[in-house]
């Protein structure tokens, strides 16, 4: 197993869903880490889950600025580094209109909560630690930035935009900071369960691997990422979906 003894970790939204079976993926394999949500007592929960020893949370919204330096704050000061980062807070607001059509304000909202956050997160990081003690970043994407599909509109958008930011950190952090992501298919979450409920035959039926992802699938993918086995390579978005995109529909 890919040994992350001795780093410590931050992962936004580590709270449940992908965020925390990354995390768990993560304290499986040495880390320490930090995770973020806004509901404290279910945060605690999960730290708890995680060990109390290997993990604490910070509460707040992940786009707040003061949110965020706590949180680096916070690695340095509990566990002595901000060795990893994990953007993992992301989402969209569900209109099933037409880029034509669809509200304008929504549409940046869901562009600030999934580039822009994960920039100001990077941000927040390369100050408080990465900048001068290098490290590496991975930011979940999704298989929407790669498909063009009647309801992926705004999330699609900026999913695809995430995959290049990667590119372009990469480019600028380097040789310090490795900075991937990793482009999830349909993992079954709370976020994506009201899309697959009755329909998980026809969603399992388009994944060549017939199963929906879980989230120790896209915790096992970051990990090794984040590991110094993955120590040359940098700039790239992992593909994790069964196959999905292999039918390009």
């Amino acid at each position: 197993m890919t040994t992350l003894n001795g780093k410590t970790a931050l992962v936004t939204g580590g709270r449940t869903g992908i965020g925390f079976g990354i995390a768990t993926a993560l304290v499986e394999r040495g880390a320490r880490v930090v995770i973020t949500a806004r509901s404290e007592d279910k945060l605690r929960e999960a730290a708890a889950e995680l060990g109390e020893d290997r993990a604490v949370g910070v509460v707040g919204d992940a786009a707040d600025p003061e949110h965020q330096r706590i949180a680096v704050e916070t690695a340095v000061e509990r566990f002595g580094s901000l060795d990893l980062l994990v953007n993992n807070v992301g989402g969209t607001e569900r209109n099933g209109r037409r880029l034509v059509e669809t509200d304008v304000a929504a549409y940046r909202r869901t562009i600030e909560m999934n580039l822009v956050t994960a920039l100001t997160w990077v941000q927040a990081a390369w100050r408080g630690w990465l900048g001068e003690h290098g490290g590496a970043v991975v930011n979940i994407s999704s298989i929407a930035g790669k498909l063009a599909v009647p309801d992926g509109t705004s999330y699609g958008t900026a999913k695809a935009a995430l995959n290049h930011f990667t590119r372009q950190m990469a480019n600028e952090l380097a040789p310090g900071v490795r900075v991937n992501g990793v482009a999830a298919g349909t993992v079954l979450t709370d976020f994506t369960r009201v899309n697959v409920e009755g329909r998980e035959e026809k969603v399992v039926g388009s994944v060549p691997l017939k199963r929906m992802g879980q989230p120790s699938d896209v915790g096992a993918a970051v990990a090794f990422l984040l590991s110094d086995e993955a120590s040359w390579i940098t700039g790239q978005t992992l593909v994790v979906d069964g196959g999905r995109l292999l039918h390009n529909r």
